[in-house]
């Protein structure tokens, strides 16, 4: 058999091996090269992508909103103090009048007549007594007799005034200084005693009142504030009211408790009794509270606690004391400091000391 030289075989394997050297080289080189940016991929794809939010003070204070007719503060129903048919009606719907104005009349001939025979009969009374004075100073009459002359004298005096009140009583007159907001009737008519005659009010201050639940009305103080929309007044909304008054109870069938609110400034604005308002009352203030989305806290073995993103884009577990909830916030009274960063997600599915790469930040 025919043998190769040996001295090309030992060329030919130093040369496969030489090749091999190298690309074994070259393969390590490689995966040198490639480890580290491999390595950094891995790091960044665990740190876990959040939305946080930052923590600030915020307004949570609550309001309710209830509305009502505007109404006069004062309104007098003017009511006839006798029978009889009225002769003369003298103002209409929307005249001012003033306390003592005549506004009315009605027939009083017959108190008139009855007012004349009682002043002559007090004049026939007057006389007799003054008789029976001079007798007395002389002794011709005795004491029983005197005095009976000196009650009769009294009676008839009060039979004057009786019937003078009644014929008094033929003028209607108003009360108080206001407008005429109704009158019921017409000169000619026949009315009876105690019949309504006008509504009068005093348009200077209006008030709306309104309906509020016993369960918020317990925070208002009278004098606290209150912003009123009118509608019928349209940009110069809103106006500015006042509690004046709290009703001491509630009523039975609605338990709610009226809260009258003073409006200064609305006859200005052009607002007139019957228009519509809309009142936003402040039930509770929370002004300047530091509050949190309600889903970021979670409770754990009686805890309250949320997840901060502290500096290091670590999360920390904070255990606080929430307050009131306010639609989707809920206060903080301790625990946290304005300005820090909490993950807005539910902490019960992260971990303390977990990296964190924050993707969004909401204030």
């Amino acid at each position: 058999m025919e043998r190769f030289p040996t001295d090309f075989i030992e060329s030919d394997v130093n040369c496969k091996l030489s090749i091999g050297a190298v690309l074994a080289v070259l393969l390590i080189t490689a995966c040198a090269q490639e480890t580290p940016e491999r390595g950094g991929g891995a790091r960044e794809a665990r740190a876990l992508p959040i939305q946080a939010i930052e923590v600030y003070p915020r307004d949570l204070s609550r309001t309710v909103t209830v509305s009502n007719a505007v109404e006069p503060l004062r309104t007098i129903r003017l009511a006839s103090r006798t029978e009889g048919v009225l002769t003369d009606v003298l103002v209409e719907e929307g005249d001012a009048v003033a306390a003592g104005q005549l506004l009315a009349r009605i027939d009083v001939r017959e108190q008139q007549a009855e007012l004349a025979r009682a002043r002559a009969r007090l004049h026939e009374r007057e006389s007799t007594f003054e008789r029976f004075e001079q007798l007395r100073e002389r002794n011709y009459v005795d004491l029983a007799s005197y005095e009976a002359a000196r009650a009769e004298l009294e009676v008839a005096a009060t039979e004057v005034e009786l019937w003078e009140t009644r014929v008094e009583f033929g003028r209607v007159v108003s009360s108080i200084d206001g407008t005429v907001v109704a009158r019921y009737i017409e000169p000619g008519e026949a009315i009876s005693r105690h019949a309504a005659l006008f509504s009068i009010a005093d348009l200077s201050s209006l008030v709306v009142r309104l309906g509020v639940s016993e369960l918020d009305v317990g925070n208002l103080r009278v004098g606290d504030a209150v912003v009123v929309d009118v509608d019928a007044v349209g940009e110069r909304n809103p106006l500015a009211g006042v509690i004046r008054r709290i009703f001491p109870a509630a009523d039975i069938d609605s338990r709610r408790i009226t809260v009258e609110v003073g409006l200064p400034q609305a006859l200005a604005s052009g607002v007139r009794p019957g228009f519509l308002a809309r009142a936003r009352i402040l039930v509770e203030q929370r002004a300047d509270v530091l509050a949190v989305p309600a889903g970021s806290i979670a409770e754990s073995d009686g805890e309250f606690f949320v997840m901060v993103v502290n500096g290091d884009d670590r999360l920390e577990r904070r255990v606080v004391e929430p307050g009131v909830v306010r639609g989707a916030w809920r206060e903080i009274l301790s625990g946290l400091d304005a300005g820090e960063r909490v993950v807005s997600a539910n902490p019960l599915e992260m971990t303390a000391g977990e990296r964190v790469r924050v993707v969004e930040l909401m204030s």
